[in-house]
């Protein structure tokens, strides 16, 4: 009897200590930081008026120029702009050419850059393979990644460099940054504290598929 009732308490035992063993597991899945921070960054549009200390903007910057990019070739450029005179500058000529980045119905409204109080702006050259514009999408990333861990937001923006690669009013802004030759402005990360905590957006897992 003794022994039957060893065996029972053993087996619980075991059966016990695969649960707990599972349960870490899990626990530490969901404690793992950079996870985490992949789920929870979010796209900000919204950001109150408190600047972001330039050692801060040097740090994301340089967290940017540390992503993968194609033979180490490292093709690109970066000017981190937080002159709110510039912002201001550029929100008027892009009024005039879409006014409707200028919302009249928020009392908040600073400039067409989401009132973002800082930016980092990218430049690469034209290659035929496309890589360039592959390293600027990872820099990018890691921008925003960097940005959400220091408890700060971004958003990528696509309006303000095409505004400022085509209209001829804007090329005073586009010269301030002093791109290399054979450069353009690709893309623009605007940065800062946020003023909003917009809920996730869902993602079609579906996409995603094996190959056996």
């Amino acid at each position: 009897m003794n022994k039957i009732i060893t065996v029972i308490c053993c087996a619980a035992i075991c059966i016990i200590a695969a649960g707990c063993a599972d349960k870490t597991k899990k626990e530490s899945e969901m404690e793992n930081p950079v996870i985490e921070n992949i789920y929870a960054r979010r796209s900000i549009r919204h950001y109150t008026d408190q600047q972001v200390p330039r050692e801060i903007l040097q740090k994301l910057a340089e967290c940017g120029v540390n992503a993968p990019n194609a033979m180490n070739k490292q093709e690109w450029e970066l000017r981190i702009i937080d002159n709110p005179e510039y912002f201001n500058g550029v929100t008027e000529v892009m009024k005039e050419i879409m006014p409707y980045v200028a919302n009249n119905d928020d009392p908040k409204f600073r400039n067409a850059f989401r009132n973002a109080t800082a930016a980092i702006a990218v430049a690469c050259p034209d290659d035929e393979s496309g890589m360039s514009l592959v390293n600027v999408g990872l820099l990018c990333e890691n921008i925003c990644l960097a940005a959400q861990s220091l408890g700060l937001g971004t958003v990528v923006m696509g309006g303000p460099p095409m505004v400022m690669n085509s209209a001829p009013q804007a090329k005073p802004f586009l010269d301030k940054l002093c791109f290399s030759e054979g450069y353009k402005l690709r893309i623009i990360v605007g940065i800062g504290y946020p003023d909003e905590a917009p809920d996730a957006k869902p993602r079609d897992l579906e996409k995603i598929k094996f190959v056996d």
